[in-house]
């Protein structure tokens, strides 16, 4: 019987807003052929991170790429691997035969070396290897010296996090991610001047191994062949990287992870009839000013429009596009689903609704 390769992973960490789900759209709308199998980990009840990623080409049909997008509800990749992660990893590793590669995308706050760690478990890593680690960086953010698009909302999402230390400045979890990198992508490198991304890549490069491969891209427009077949084996070394949270995760068995819940952050989904597109992006904005809400996705049905209005979210910076022609079997609807903590779905559901006068 003839052995079967191990499966190259990659995982895909960042800090929200960095362009880590536009960098896995590309890798999968440009998989030429390649079975790929992704993992995304978001919060909020409702995949639409994972129904997005459903859009795009993986060499199959949509009823097969619905078998390959894998959602982990909780937000905390990290903390969820005995959970949820490990069941996906185990009916993946069945089915490697099929597939020839497995996308990672982790949560903004997910710190990724003991997701790596994971990855010596002896039923993991007799089947696959992690082939690189990549760390989206949000060059205008880092240039400007916040790290990340809104850092007050990362920031609140930290403090939620038993597991972190609170105190400690924004940038050592910037650097925890950048630990665990085998390729970092400095990403809307095209949003700032030459001489600033000069400084970004300085800065970056002081919280990495000399080996790790630094590149820059805008809307994370990089060669598939540059991305994947890295072969770094990060399993093997991830325990000699240096991160400042170390003792917050214990070791790769998972044990310190019992207190750590995201039960702080809501989120509510809202259906709605047709909206206009110019109200409805100006009604959410001034949720998102008014109650503090932290992402924003969803799906909008545009009057006089064939097509479906995909929307995604961080702050009050809104992405649109129309993604697909609605089909005939479809409700033309739209939904959204509303991420934050404390928010008061009714309040805001009325608002919204009062807002477009539905």
């Amino acid at each position: 019987m003839k052995t079967l390769a191990k499966l190259p992973v990659t995982i895909v960490t960042g800090f929200l807003g960095s362009g880590k789900t536009t960098l896995l759209r590309h890798m999968l709308d440009n998989a030429q052929g390649r079975r790929i199998a992704v993992i995304v980990n978001e919060f909020g009840e409702l995949g639409i991170d994972g129904e997005i990623l459903k859009q795009c080409a993986i060499g199959c049909t949509e009823e097969e790429a619905s078998g390959r997008v894998y959602e982990l509800a909780n937000g905390c990749l990290c903390c969820t691997v005995q959970e949820e992660f490990f069941p996906v990893m185990r009916e993946l590793v069945a089915r490697r035969a099929d597939l020839d590669h497995i996308l990672i995308e982790t949560s903004g706050l997910a710190l990724p070396k003991p997701l790596v760690q994971a990855f010596q478990w002896p039923e993991i890593r007799s089947a696959c290897t992690v082939d690189a680690v990549i760390t989206v960086v949000d060059s205008p953010a880092v240039a400007a010296g916040t790290f990340a698009a809104f850092p007050d909302q990362v920031d609140a999402q930290r403090k939620l996090d038993p597991n972190l230390d609170h105190e400690s400045p924004l940038h050592e979890l910037f650097a925890d991610q950048l630990a665990s990198a085998d390729l970092v992508i400095l990403n809307k490198a095209d949003l700032i001047s030459p001489e600033d991304l000069a400084r970004v890549r300085l800065e970056v490069a002081e919280e990495l191994p000399p080996a790790v491969k630094v590149i820059e891209a805008s809307s994370g427009r990089v060669p598939l062949d540059v991305l994947i077949g890295l072969g770094a084996g990060s399993e093997e070394h991830i325990d000699s990287r240096h991160s400042h949270h170390d003792h917050h995760h214990g070791d790769a068995d998972g044990a310190g992870h019992d207190d750590h819940d995201h039960d702080a952050f809501d989120s509510i989904s809202i259906e709605l009839p047709q909206a206009d597109e110019s109200l409805l992006l100006d009604a959410l904005t001034q949720l998102v000013v008014e109650h503090g809400i932290l992402r924003i996705k969803g799906f909008a049905a545009v009057p006089n429009k064939p097509m479906r209005l995909l929307i995604q979210g961080v702050g009050t910076r809104f992405d649109k596009h129309f993604d697909r022609a609605w089909r005939a079997e479809e409700s033309r609807a739209t939904h959204l689903v509303l991420i934050g903590q404390q928010l008061d779905a009714t309040l805001i559901e009325a608002q919204l609704r009062a807002a477009l006068s539905v």
